[in-house]
């Protein structure tokens, strides 16, 4: 069923409106309100999908519930109703959040197609919302330990800026984690996080993946193609492994990062981005600056905020933590019966000397979930854990 309001002081009006949406369609559940503090009343007790509102009402006009009530649930699409002079409000409306405005008296094909597209819309977002969730659970940080609890309040402090972030630590300890934490809390969620794996791409394309390229640029370069950076333009691009960049492209990203220009290889124009960059690294950077690797302005301009996420060795305390974590997970994605892990089970692996971080751990969860029984015991661990 989709929930319509129809905000509307004119008795005749919200009758016909009332009738032309109920006769359209029967999932289509319509309530009315006399007025906008009546109407903004109902929003704020109940859910609705759509909202017809009048512009010009006493009390309180439609400008003013638009405004109230993007307040309260900005996801509910309002379409305004608008008089014969009422066409200049009604556009401010649109540049106040309105979907749509329609005039009186309603056009019956304009009306019943403005309200199918506010509902389509409506669902994309409820989708969205329920596909972000999701995501962000893939990338919730799991783990109580004082150094993991330190790295969340600083990205609770950092995601809410645009600083440039450098994330370093071990293959393995979770990285892009940090990564999708801080874009997920930033203003900047609602548009991509672009990954680059900067060590998967040979040294001679980097340049061509980051910025693009115009056609003819090289042998391959069949057709014109944008590249990371433009893709994550208003969002984040996330460059990982860092360390494995060519010191060409790295003077291209930090002209990126000083002028907020890029330049697709083979084109003689610049193209502005709006680009907030994350990166990290397994590599020690200033040993690679002292030995010509990188560059050290580059190092300085993205190493504005520094986090260091520890070795799953230096963590220990969040091994249980993390065994339930994976063992729900896991259970979920395959379907079976969540399987128990016993104490002197978690208190060996617990132990174990973790040189792959929390993915070995993952791997050796999951291992031990397909071979063990149906409560992991310490010899389950002893037979199937070992490297």
């Amino acid at each position: 069923m989709s929930k319509i309001l129809i905000i509307e002081d004119e008795a005749p009006i919200r009758r016909v409106l009332n009738k032309i949406l109920s006769e359209e369609n029967d999932a289509y559940l319509v309530q009315e309100a006399e007025d906008g503090l009546q109407g903004i009343e109902l929003v704020k007790n109940e859910d609705f999908d759509l909202i017809l509102c009048d512009i010009k009402m006493p009390k309180m006009d439609g400008v003013e519930v638009l405004e109230a009530i993007k307040k309260i649930k900005p996801e509910i699409p309002m379409v305004m109703i608008s008089g014969h002079g009422d066409l200049e409000t009604a556009i401010q409306t649109m540049r106040l959040g309105a979907f749509d405005y329609i005039s009186k008296p309603p056009d019956l094909n304009r009306l019943l197609n403005t309200v199918r597209n506010a509902l389509d819309k409506k669902q994309l977002v409820v989708e969205n919302k329920i596909l972000k969730i999701k995501v962000s659970k893939n990338y919730e940080m799991i783990g109580e330990s004082e150094a993991i609890s330190q790295i969340k309040t600083m990205i609770d402090k950092v995601a809410q800026t645009d600083a440039r972030v450098l994330i370093t630590g071990p293959n393995g300890t979770g990285k892009e984690l940090v990564a999708h934490q801080l874009h997920e809390k930033s203003n900047r969620a609602q548009q991509a996080i672009i990954e680059v794996n900067c060590a998967a791409i040979p040294s001679e394309l980097i340049e061509s993946e980051l910025f693009g390229h115009v056609k003819g640029a090289f042998t391959s370069a069949v057709k014109e193609r944008a590249g990371k950076f433009e893709a994550a333009n208003g969002g984040t691009i996330f460059l990982d492994e860092i360390g494995d960049m060519s010191l060409s492209a790295q003077a291209k990203v930090l002209r990126a990062l000083q002028e907020n220009l890029i330049q697709r290889v083979g084109a003689d124009k610049d193209i502005k981005v709006d680009v907030r960059v994350i990166a990290a690294t397994n590599k020690d950077l200033k040993t690679e600056i002292a030995e010509g690797r990188f560059r050290e302005d580059l190092y300085h301009r993205l190493a504005v905020i520094l986090i260091k996420v520890p070795a799953l060795n230096d963590r220990r305390e969040d091994i249980p933590t993390l065994i339930e974590h994976f063992t729900t997970k896991i259970s979920e994605e395959q379907g079976t019966t969540k399987k128990i892990f016993s104490k002197q089970a978690i208190q060996l692996l617990q132990e174990y000397d973790w040189t792959g971080n929390i993915r070995e751990l993952r791997n050796v969860v999951e291992r031990l979930i397909i071979l063990g029984g149906n409560e992991i015991s310490e010899n389950d661990v002893t037979l199937f854990a070992s490297k």
